[in-house]
């Protein structure tokens, strides 16, 4: 990873596209640097996610509520203010959010396991 100059990201700037769920939308904004990913993410009501995820992440619930389901059947619920974070390949999860949901989510390199 290289490093990084100090700048202010003006997320109002930053395209929103949108990624189709099993159910519902995510509508990503994402800032891309060597080895790291800055996303802001909004899953609109009844979202549910297309895949079982793999990579590891660093996610902060900026607004409402959403579900974390581990492929193990359990059920983490995080709410605003909360955060959970997983490195890569240590555990398959899926998000989904009944009322919607706007998530800051950071992953990168720095996460790989190993």
């Amino acid at each position: 990873m290289s490093n990084i100059p100090f700048q202010a990201i003006d997320w109002t700037s930053i395209e929103k596209v949108e990624h189709k769920g099993e159910q519902g939308v995510a509508l990503w904004q994402t800032i891309q640097f060597d080895g790291l990913r800055i996303r802001l993410v909004e899953y609109s009501p009844g979202y549910l996610a297309d895949h079982w995820c793999q990579k590891g992440h660093i996610v902060h619930c900026l607004e409402g509520e959403f579900i974390s389901e581990l492929e193990t059947g359990e059920h983490i619920q995080l709410t605003k203010g909360e955060t959970y974070v997983v490195s890569d390949e240590l555990s398959s999860h899926r998000s989904s959010s009944t009322a919607g949901v706007k998530l800051l989510i950071i992953d990168g390199d720095f996460l790989k396991n190993g």
